[in-house]
């Protein structure tokens, strides 16, 4: 069940990703969460930042990898 959570997330968009973390991040701010809710929603915020990590370090080793091919392409030439 963890994996398939893991999996949705992922599926999802960057902006998707940081708009769910606001949404957590305002409902933990108002302050009229039961504990156990709130306790919830920052397990989940937590997670979701650990997954926009993750997928910010994908396009960021995209972004260096295309840097680096066009730097050897403009050596070619």
């Amino acid at each position: 069940m963890a994996a398939a959570k893991n999996k949705e997330k992922e599926e999802l968009s960057l902006e998707e990703n940081f708009d769910l973390l606001n949404e957590i991040t305002a409902k933990l701010q108002s302050g009229d969460l039961p504990l156990e809710e709130a306790f919830d929603n920052y397990k989940k915020g937590m997670d979701l930042i650990k997954t926009c990590s993750d997928q910010i370090d994908m396009v960021e080793k995209e972004v260096l990898k295309l840097n680096a091919d066009m730097s050897v392409e403009s050596m070619e030439q």
